[in-house]
């Protein structure tokens, strides 16, 4: 038998623990892709008995899991056969002791000999302790570096990564200090979505796409991820952190890297991730008087979504009533490269939004010659590939066909790919696929710390030039908009327009 692997999740008692990692486990369990011998430790402050804890996650299970009917079940998919592998343990991020009691805790766990063994640590935690919880694991001798024979050690860490350039590097400092990089899963969930993960199939399977995947043919690209909630109960932490860090340097950054890279060598974690980073490091970096002209960031107003009247940013719970943190940005990049020269990037982010909708739109150039001038059709639209994220998961391609009738009218039309009506099986969620590649030690979707670095360069130079000119007040749109004036304009003045959705 393999020898035990034990993940203890830091933060146990909270809701993404609830809502997503026991889910995901449990699912992984029921599919048979997750070893018998798994233990899990969820670590919290709280007092806490390990049949409380279970019966905790049963009814969060019951509430989230796409195998909430196996859940009820008496077979050997149970909830109730899953949850003897769960324990609680209780200690303090911050009290040494806490985690030197952990690795006998662990021993006792299991009637196996624990040597080998494998640990996951999961950082579900507010960022603030990351780098505490960090240092007392190197401290407390739970870490190893060493993969052959004494099992593996490895740790997830959930974004934010930092809060700007210099925070990043710090962070990574710490934990390069006790653990290595290759250790390390620094988990983006959009990363872990079907759609995103299919960019590459989709562009490097298939021949008719990657040839056309470049200047000669593309006009522009548009990565829009919109939602038509508000910052909901995480007013205090939105006014932390803001569209900018919460969306664009992490989500919105990644899936651009997907679309521009080159195709790497190998279907390889390193190989891809380099890729990545030469993407990153391609963007032509903002001068300081470039932000205002390529920038925009706004706040959502008062308004109304599906019928439904909403109040405004400042009005929000945990808000500064005189808040100027932004929940709409929209910009404009340019990649240097020879792929990729000369073709504006458009990135658009919001709440409070007309619906939500992640997608991501590559626009490709007009015919050279407009044949159909003479018969009236002055105005053709241009071919529109669109990779949809959310919802509604899919591939769609735009392109002009010819009306029915004895005139020539030229329509656009649209060929559609749904995963839900192509493919039978349920979509497993993102943190099944992360936690299973974690568990494999495939690092492809988990970020590198090169990749967060110079994500963070080009988003901390914006809030330098923020912070060195602040507005008294931010631009509103109203909620159940696509967002203010000023995000047309900044499209508009390159001849283009925003996709209408």
């Amino acid at each position: 038998m393999p020898p035990p692997t034990y993940i203890v999740i830091f933060g146990a008692s909270g809701d993404l623990t609830k809502r997503k990692l026991l889910p995901a486990l449990y699912a992984l369990s029921c599919e048979n892709l997750i070893s018998p011998n798994i233990v899990i430790v969820g670590f919290a402050r709280k007092e806490k008995s390990h049949e409380q804890f279970r019966t905790e996650l049963g009814k969060a299970i019951k509430q989230h899991s796409r195998f909430k009917n196996e859940a009820e079940t008496k077979g050997k998919h149970s909830w109730e056969i899953f949850a003897k592998r769960i324990y609680y343990y209780k200690g303090d991020f911050s009290n040494a002791k806490d985690y030197t009691g952990l690795l006998p805790f662990l021993d006792s766990l299991t009637s196996a000999n624990t040597d080998p063994s494998n640990r996951l640590f999961y950082l579900a935690t507010p960022p603030r302790v990351f780098a505490i919880i960090i240092q007392h694991l190197g401290k407390a001798g739970l870490v190893s570096t060493k993969s052959s024979g004494n099992g593996w050690t490895r740790i997830i860490v959930e974004k934010p990564f930092g809060r700007d350039l210099e925070t990043a590097k710090i962070l990574n400092d710490k934990i390069a200090a006790v653990f290595q990089e290759n250790q390390v899963y620094r988990i983006d969930h959009y990363l872990g979505k079907e759609t995103v993960q299919n960019i590459l199939v989709f562009r490097m399977s298939n021949g008719i796409f990657e040839p056309l995947w470049n200047n000669h043919y593309v006009d522009h690209v548009q990565i829009t991820v919109a939602e038509s909630i508000g910052v909901e109960n995480r007013g205090s932490y939105f006014e932390e952190a803001g569209t900018l860090r919460d969306m664009i340097q992490s989500h919105v950054l990644q899936l651009l890297t997907l679309i521009a890279m080159e195709p790497p060598a190998a279907f390889e974690a390193n190989a891809i991730r380099d890729e990545k980073v030469k993407v990153l490091h391609a963007i032509r970096p903002y001068a300081h008087t470039d932000v205002d002209n390529h920038v925009v960031r706004a706040q959502y107003g008062e308004g109304h979504i599906d019928g439904n009247a909403t109040i405004a940013y400042r009005q929000e719970s945990g808000v500064n009533p005189n808040s100027n943190t932004e929940t709409f940005v929209a910009m404009r990049l340019n990649i240097d490269n020879w792929r990729w020269a000369k073709v504006p990037f458009y990135l658009r982010v919001g709440k409070r939004m007309a619906k939500r909708l992640t997608e991501v739109a590559i626009y490709f150039k007009h015919a050279p010659y407009a044949l159909f001038r003479s018969a009236g059709c002055h105005i053709i639209e241009p071919n529109v590939l669109t990779l949809r994220i959310q919802p509604n998961e899919g591939i769609s391609l735009g392109f002009g066909s010819k009306a029915p009738g004895t005139a020539i009218r030229i329509d656009p039309v649209q060929m559609d790919f749904l995963y839900e009506t192509s493919f039978q099986d349920a979509q497993p969620e993102a943190y099944e696929r992360l936690l299973s590649d974690c568990l494999t030690g495939d690092s492809t979707l988990f970020a590198r710390r090169d990749e967060i670095e110079h994500a963070w360069d080009l988003v901390t130079r914006i809030i330098h030039a923020w912070n060195d000119v602040p507005r008294p007040q931010l631009p509103k749109y109203q909620s159940g908009s696509w967002g203010p004036d000023e995000s047309d304009n900044l499209i508009q003045k390159d001849l283009r327009k925003w996709r209408k959705t």
